[in-house]
């Protein structure tokens, strides 16, 4: 039972390298699971077994990361952020930005734009 648990523990580390790599990148379970040589309905029972959530939702994820760090930088606009961090359109971002993070991105630029903890002013 420790060797499955082991195998999963390390399949999910690889799934979550794969995606940080290719956060920007468009999301194809499919092509993930080539690239990674497995079977997709594995990946994606496995995955979610290890971490409890899905590639994609993992994948949106890293995406947001990327997009808080982009809405630091006051010469993007928004739009750009969102299309930086691998979001095709405003309204995806806005929406994905929004359930993942809890506010929509001009709401996190405001709040974070003026936070004096930030040390790259």
């Amino acid at each position: 039972m420790k060797e499955k648990q082991d195998s999963g523990n390390a399949l999910s580390k690889t799934v979550q390298a794969y995606i940080e790599a290719h956060c920007t990148e468009h999301f194809s379970l499919q092509e993930m699971a080539g690239a990674l040589y497995m079977n997709g309905s594995y990946l994606l029972r496995t995955f979610r077994q290890q971490t409890g959530m899905t590639p994609l939702t993992y994948h949106h994820l890293m995406r947001c990361e990327k997009a808080k760090e982009l809405l630091c930088d006051p010469r993007l606009s928004i739009s750009q952020a969102g299309e930086s961090a691998g979001f095709v359109s405003s309204s995806h971002f806005s929406h994905i930005f929004r359930k993942i993070v809890g506010c929509t991105p001009s709401e996190y630029r405001k709040q974070h734009m003026n936070d004096p903890e930030r040390t790259d002013k």
